[in-house]
């Protein structure tokens, strides 16, 4: 009984998770990417999952933001999941494969964003240094 309801626990806590991690993409999926981040990144309009590692990289050299550490390690982890999943059941299931493929895209979208926000956030840092 006690398997059980960890069980059941466990695939709960696994839905919210996945939940908050479509809100977070789907409050940046709307913002589009400054010309100097597709650059960077090499991302066009849409993102590829292939491109995160690099990305995420991108985004290890910008100061980061106390209020995005979170997020990012949640989205990190998120895409993390997908990576399982492509791997495992989405073989077997053509239409999962195509949506896994997706998220990760998004993923990748989200990090973009994230880059750009962080960029933005280190100039405005740099212009009120050099006024004071």
């Amino acid at each position: 009984m006690a398997t059980l309801i960890f069980i059941l626990s466990a695939l709960a806590l696994l839905q919210f998770f996945i939940s908050y991690c479509r809100s977070l993409i789907a409050a940046c999926i709307r913002q589009p990417l400054s010309a100097e981040v597709r650059d960077v990144t090499g991302i066009p309009s849409t993102a590829a999952g292939e491109d995160f590692a690099r990305v995420i990289q991108l985004l290890d050299l910008c100061p980061e933001r106390p209020e995005e550490r979170g997020r990012i390690r949640a989205i990190n982890l998120y895409f993390r999941l997908l990576n399982v999943i492509s791997s495992t059941v989405a073989r077997i299931v053509p239409s999962l494969k195509a949506w896994t493929e997706m998220e990760r895209g998004q993923c990748t979208y989200f990090a973009a964003v994230t880059l750009d926000r962080r960029i933005a956030f280190s100039r405005d840092m740099l212009a009120q240094q050099l006024d004071g």
